[in-house]
């Protein structure tokens, strides 16, 4: 009976009908990472960006047994090494009473399969040092550690001003 909740998972493109549940998700997520005092986006932001004419990011949902789990929000960047695009995997989230049931995997192996089939060079994302049982999951896809990066990042003030230089 341990396959009953792998035969009920399920990934689906998200829908412009999902936009409240994605923006639960990353409240939920941002919740855990305990940054939940940073979310300043929107529900309507979520439907503009991911929905609008013009999308650049875009969203999977998992769901087991027809209830949306989790989800994997992403877009396309560039390797200019490899010369071709990839996906950034910006979040990945899964309800903890849905967890090892399979859907972060099948999340992950839905974007590998995009790859692949789109001829992309990568699937790429970044973890919380601290998230232990994250990394353990990544590590146990033989996803690679890019120890020798290191993450920068410009916002507010600091990006205002180079703005204007």
């Amino acid at each position: 009976m341990t396959d009953a909740p792998l035969q009920a998972l399920a990934v689906r493109p998200a829908t412009p009908a999902d936009a409240a549940t994605i923006y639960g998700f990353i409240r939920d997520l941002a919740e855990y990472e305990k940054l939940l005092h940073e979310v300043i986006a929107t529900e309507a932001d979520i439907a503009r960006d991911l929905f609008g004419p013009a999308p650049r990011a875009f969203c999977d949902i998992a769901e087991v047994g027809g209830e949306p789990v989790g989800f994997a929000l992403w877009f396309y960047n560039y390797s200019t090494f490899a010369g071709r695009h990839g996906i950034y995997l910006e979040d990945l989230f899964v309800k903890p009473q849905a967890r090892g049931q399979g859907a972060g995997k099948a999340l992950l192996a839905n974007l590998a399969r995009r790859c692949v089939a789109e001829g992309l060079a990568r699937l790429e994302w970044s973890v919380l040092d601290w998230n232990a049982p994250s990394i353990a999951f990544y590590d146990s896809l033989e996803a690679a550690a890019m120890d020798e990066w290191t993450v920068r990042r410009l916002t507010g003030e600091a990006l205002a001003r180079l703005a204007k230089a």
